[in-house]
């Protein structure tokens, strides 16, 4: 019963309070990505009465804010395909969705009652409404993956960690074709051959194919320069055309035996390789007898480390996905030619409220946006718009592609292998996620922080006597670290005195906060970044150094009038030792962990790959530098000591990785020179 201190001075019943508008959404995880379409079938014929009546019929508050912009959207909206945004007040996308009849869904949106949770928050963040018609829901589908992929709005569901997948490629722009690894667009001349699941799957495939068909992997430059053949002859794993070692014609015939081979037609090629042996032992001819059988022995080789491989499937992908504490797991398995190529877990982003079909669904829109699709796609579970999905991967693929549900059979074991590998990587996944939250925890304990942060920044520059500058932040948030929000920076400031570590800190800080003002203004902490769950803002942030690297950073942050932003210095320790570092914060004395304390453990691992990637792009710098240069930067390396090493290792790379023995060989190179270029290649003074 309600009673008089429960009333509105007017006698009527108080107003609910506005829905939040974060993402949280009670116990247990965060809601990082919500959000799904509402059936098609759901909306009904006519509009509600809200579309023409919103502003009479609304409360007051950021939901009848959201469901009036929606309603003004739904008055010029087409009744045909086409792909929608929901924007926020900052012009954020907030959510993109597909629909036959854009109007019928967008008027879905604005019923007062009956919406999940997540599309209650998504309506109460919606200012605006952006859409595109398309000619049929097929190219919307297409249409609404590419937006998905491009945009990352918080309330779809997300595909995270979608590297790009290795291929194997025979190239097509050489008289003798180059196996190879390849990855990215596939723009360049030639046959692709995967996807494989791993780089180790690729490298093991071309080792054994190396072996099978002697088949080239030096680069076109080192072909040309070769005037002798290399150590992959020697073993037996080149027929060196470099050299003419073997013709045009017969190499021409390996590489159309690898072809046959990678394209299904392994049987055939095996008979042919065992009929040959067979020939040549039949002749004496016992040295080319031997050649065929280690081709055979390395074609079994391939076969029989690809693991299952099935007898009634050639070419599939077959999908599986496991739902446990509001988190999802999708496995992939790739089979083609009979072999299976490998598999790769995927952690998706999507609301707890979600069942794994439309996990499933969204993820399968957006995994083959830039991947061809096989003629075979086999699901654990029933996906919604099945068909559509089938109809726009046979227009990508220009081929009939079949997405099914095996329900015996080979087909139905090959799901249920890859359901238990879904099982298994999410029970890993959330194991690794519950032990970061207690290093999290630990660390805001021993900082003295109000709460464990979300999202830390890590910096750290390096260079060599001041030459090829740069600066990288790496970001770990609470499911570990952030690849996709690494960033490094070229030091670009012409003033800086060579080896000015901290004027550099400070121009990184400086960059690096100043656009997080500008995209986002507010620094506290809860503003989202796209896609992801770490803040936009960094609760903590961690740089390589001392005392000294502090107060550089302090400056700078107070400059930009940001000096609420946690700061912490990690010196390394005496000599260097890991286990012995020294924390710094600002206005305290320093700090000093127990050699074994897990929280010391997790501070060196996030110093440690700040370390590795910002060395990494430095040397990647400098390797561009020295290419532009030329290797008279080297001292004492001239224009004909230069032709010498470059005759003698073919590629700029490899006169990287050789040892001063093997630069020492090198014709008018003395033990004293090949030193100086090992050096120059390898720094042990190199200064971070």
């Amino acid at each position: 019963m309600m009673t008089e201190d429960d009333r509105n001075g007017d006698g009527r019943p108080p107003r609910p309070a506005p829905l939040p508008r974060g993402n949280k959404t009670g116990d247990g995880p965060p809601d990082v990505d919500p959000a799904t379409e509402i059936a098609e079938d759901d909306a009904e014929e006519r509009l509600p009465e809200d579309v023409t009546e919103a502003d009479d019929t609304v409360a007051e508050g950021p939901l009848a804010t959201g469901r009036a912009a929606i309603a003004q959207a739904v008055r010029l909206a087409p009744s045909s395909p086409g792909v929608y945004r929901m924007l926020n007040a900052g012009r954020d996308v907030l959510y993109v969705g597909k629909a036959k009849n854009v109007r019928k869904r967008l008027a879905s949106y604005v019923r007062p009652t009956g919406h999940a949770m997540r599309i209650t928050r998504m309506i109460a963040a919606t200012v605006a409404v952006e859409i595109v018609s398309t000619n049929t829901e097929t190219e919307a589908l297409l249409l609404e993956a590419n937006l998905i992929k491009q945009l990352r709005p918080r309330f779809n569901v997300l595909l995270r960690d979608d590297k790009s997948f290795p291929y194997i490629l025979l190239t097509g722009d050489h008289w003798a074709p180059q196996i190879m690894k390849y990855r990215g667009a596939q723009t360049r001349p030639g046959r692709y051959f995967g996807p494989f699941a791993s780089v180790a799957a690729v490298n093991r495939t071309i080792t054994a194919l190396q072996r099978a068909f002697l088949l080239r992997s030096c680069t076109d430059s080192f072909f040309e320069s070769r005037t002798r053949p290399c150590l992959l002859y020697q073993i037996k794993r080149c027929s060196a055309p470099c050299t003419g070692e073997i013709d045009f014609a017969g190499y021409s015939a390996l590489v159309k035996e690898a072809i046959d081979f990678l394209s299904g037609r392994s049987r055939a090629v095996k008979e042919q390789l065992a009929a040959e042996m067979e020939k040549a032992s039949a002749a004496l001819e016992f040295e080319r007898a031997a050649v065929y059988r280690d081709r055979l022995a390395a074609l079994a080789a391939i076969q029989s480390q690809q693991g299952i491989n099935p007898r009634t499937v050639d070419e599939a992908d077959v999908f599986a996905v496991h739902q446990e504490g509001g988190y999802f797991c999708v496995e992939v398995f790739f089979f083609r030619t009979g072999q299976n190529w490998g598999n790769r877990a995927y952690f998706p982003r999507a609301d707890r409220s979600f069942d794994a079909g439309e996990v499933l669904g969204a993820f399968l829109s957006q995994f083959y946006e830039d991947k061809p699709p096989p003629r075979l796609i086999l699901l654990s579970q029933k996906i919604p718009e099945a068909e559509l999905l089938a109809q726009a991967l046979s227009i990508k693929a220009g081929a009939r592609v079949e997405v099914s549900v095996p329900q015996r059979g080979e087909k139905k074991d090959l799901v249920a292998h890859a359901a238990t590998n879904a099982r298994e990587a999410l029970g890993r996944k959330l194991a690794d996620s519950a032990t970061q939250a207690r290093l999290l925890q630990g660390l805001a304990e021993r900082l003295g922080l109000r709460e464990p942060p979300r999202r830390i920044e890590v910096y750290d520059n390096s260079h060599i006597q001041g030459t090829n500058a740069v600066g990288a932040m790496i970001v770990a948030g609470t499911e570990g670290f952030l690849k996709n929000q690494y960033r490094k920076f070229n030091i670009r400031s012409q003033a800086l005195a060579p080896g000015d570590d901290y004027a550099m800190m400070r121009e990184v800080l400086e960059r690096r906060f100043k656009r997080l003002l500008a995209e986002s203004p507010e620094p506290d902490g809860t503003a989202e970044a796209a896609g992801d769950a770490a803040p936009r803002w960094p609760d903590l942030v961690i740089i390589d150094g001392g005392r000294g690297q502090l107060n550089a950073a302090r400056i700078a942050l107070a400059e930009l009038g940001l000096p609420q932003v946690t700061l912490l210095a990690v010196a390394k320790g005496p000599d260097r030792d890991a286990g012995r570092e020294t924390l710094f914060l600002p206005e305290r004395e320093a700090i000093k962990l127990e050699p074994r304390d897990p929280v010391l453990y997790f501070l060196q691992r996030l110093r440690d790959e700040a370390h590795r990637f910002v060395i990494g792009s430095h040397r990647t710098l400098r390797k561009k530098d020295i290419r532009e240069a030329g290797l008279q930067e080297i001292p004492g390396i001239g224009p004909a000591r230069k032709r010498a090493l470059l005759h003698h290792f073919g590629t700029l790379k490899e006169i990287e990785r050789a040892s001063v023995a093997d630069l020492a060989k090198v014709p008018g190179v003395s033990a004293e020179g090949a030193r100086r270029i090992f050096d120059f290649f390898h720094p042990g003074g190199a200064s971070y």
